[in-house]
C-alpha cells in the first residue's frame, strides 16, 4: 500500500518506520525536517518538510496516489483538518485521525472520521485490566464499544452448527469464532462448522 503518515513525533515516526519494514511504500510529513531524525535507520520511505494543511505540501508528499493516511500529529486540528483535506480534496480511500482531546472523539466520528483516542484507549485498557476477567476484552470504535467474551461451549450447543448458535444469540451479539482445544481457530463465517464440547466460543457484543 501507499501510505502517507502526517506527523513525525513518537508515534508517527514508529508507525512509518513499522509500516516501511513490513514492504509498504511509505511518505511522512512533518513541519520540522529535524523530526524526522526520529525514523529508524533503516526508514527507506520519503519524507518531506512542510506545513500538513498545506495542499501543495500534502501534493509533494504523494497524497493524489495514496491508499490510505494517518493524520497523527501533536495537533488536533491539525489531524482533523489534514483528514478531511484527505477524504473530500484528494479522496483517499483510508483515512485515520489521532485525536488527543478526549471530548472531541464521538463528535468526530459522528462525522465519519475514524479516530484513534490514546487518553480514550489507555483507560480503557486500565478499566479492563482491574474489572473485567481474562475472559473478557474490551475494544472502542469510534463512538461505539464492542466486548470479546471466550465461553466454555454449553451442553446444549454440542454438535449444533455455528448457524444455529448464532440464531439464538441477541441481536447485538454474534458467534465470532471457535477456539479448539489445540489453539487453532475456526472463523465462525464457516457456519456448518459443529461445536464441540472442548471448543471456547468467541462472542462479540455491541455494548453501544
Amino acid at each position: 500500500m501507499n501510505i502517507l503518515v502526517v506527523g513525525c513525533g513518537k508515534v508517527g515516526s514508529r508507525l512509518a518506520s513499522s509500516l516501511a519494514q513490513d514492504g509498504h511504500d511509505v511518505s511522512i510529513v512533518d513541519k520540522l525536517e529535524e523530526n524526522f531524525e526520529l525514523l529508524s535507520d533503516d526508514f527507506n520511505g520519503y519524507t518531506t518538510a512542510g506545513v500538513p494543511i498545506d495542499q501543495d505540501v500534502l501534493r509533494k508528499a504523494g497524497i493524489e496516489n495514496c491508499d490510505a493516511l494517518a493524520a497523527v500529529s501533536r495537533d488536533d486540528n491539525v489531524n482533523i483538518m489534514v483528514s478531511q483535506l484527505a477524504r473530500e480534496i484528494f479522496k483517499v480511500p483510508n483515512v485515520l485521525a489521532r485525536i488527543y482531546d478526549p471530548r472531541r472523539e464521538d463528535v468526530f466520528s459522528h462525522f465519519g472520521l475514524h479516530t484513534v483516542c490514546p487518553t480514550n484507549l489507555t483507560v480503557e485498557a486500565v478499566r479492563s485490566a482491574l474489572l473485567e476477567s481474562g475472559n473478557v476484552r474490551t475494544v472502542n470504535l469510534g463512538a461505539h464499544t464492542i466486548t470479546f467474551h471466550w465461553l466454555p461451549v454449553p451442553r446444549y450447543f454440542v454438535n449444533q452448527t455455528c448457524d444455529e448458535v448464532d440464531r439464538t444469540l441477541d441481536e447485538n451479539e454474534a458467534l465470532l469464532a471457535l477456539q479448539h482445544a489445540d489453539l487453532s481457530i475456526d472463523i465462525a463465517s464457516k457456519r456448518n462448522t459443529r461445536l464441540t464440547a472442548t471448543d471456547t466460543m468467541i462472542i462479540a457484543r455491541v455494548v453501544d
